[in-house]
């Protein structure tokens, strides 16, 4: 292959991370942790927080791409912020994993036996009809997500909005 061919070669996919990080619940401490990944040079793709079970406690998944090595350094780092109880890269674990997704679509009368079809085979529901338009909820894996979406760009998506991965390890594994 020439230096040039070379060049114009597609970039490597990185292999997609997901970090569970449990945190006090305390101001600024989703900036720390927003921080290590900024020095690091790393783009937070999704992040969810959300209360632990006990109201002191937060749960941050946070969603990113690069490799292995890189964010084993960056889970270490959080670990050591004052506020971070531990960190764990779930990528290799047993865990569930699930995303919801509103899909907005412009659509007329005719195409929308077509788009509930679709959204039927990958258990969305409609919940909200209007005279151009529906908005369609569907939950599940990024892939799954990712697939329907593909299926419903024809037919003029107008507004999509993604909640970031929620994960929790299977069994008697800590998250």
């Amino acid at each position: 292959m020439s230096a040039a061919a070379t060049d114009l070669a597609a970039p490597a996919t990185l292999p997609t991370h997901t970090i569970s990080v449990f945190v006090n619940n305390k101001p600024g401490v989703l900036v720390r942790v927003a921080l290590v990944f900024s020095r690091r040079g790393f783009n937070i793709e999704s992040l969810v927080v959300s209360p632990g079970a006990e109201g002191r406690f937060s749960r941050m998944t946070i969603t990113c791409s690069g490799q292995k090595e890189d964010l084993q350094q960056v889970v270490k780092q959080l670990a050591k912020l004052v506020d971070v109880v531990h960190a764990i890269d779930h990528t290799a674990d047993q865990s569930y994993e699930v995303e919801i997704a509103l899909i907005k679509l412009q659509c007329a009368l005719d195409s929308r036996t077509q788009i509930l079809q679709i959204s039927e085979h990958y258990k969305g529901r409609v919940v909200d009809f209007g005279a151009e338009s529906l908005i369609l909820q569907a939950h599940g894996s990024s892939e799954k997500l990712d697939a329907l979406i593909e299926l419903l760009r024809p037919f003029q998506i107008v507004e999509l909005v993604r909640s970031g991965k929620l994960l929790m390890a299977r069994g008697g594994t800590l998250t």
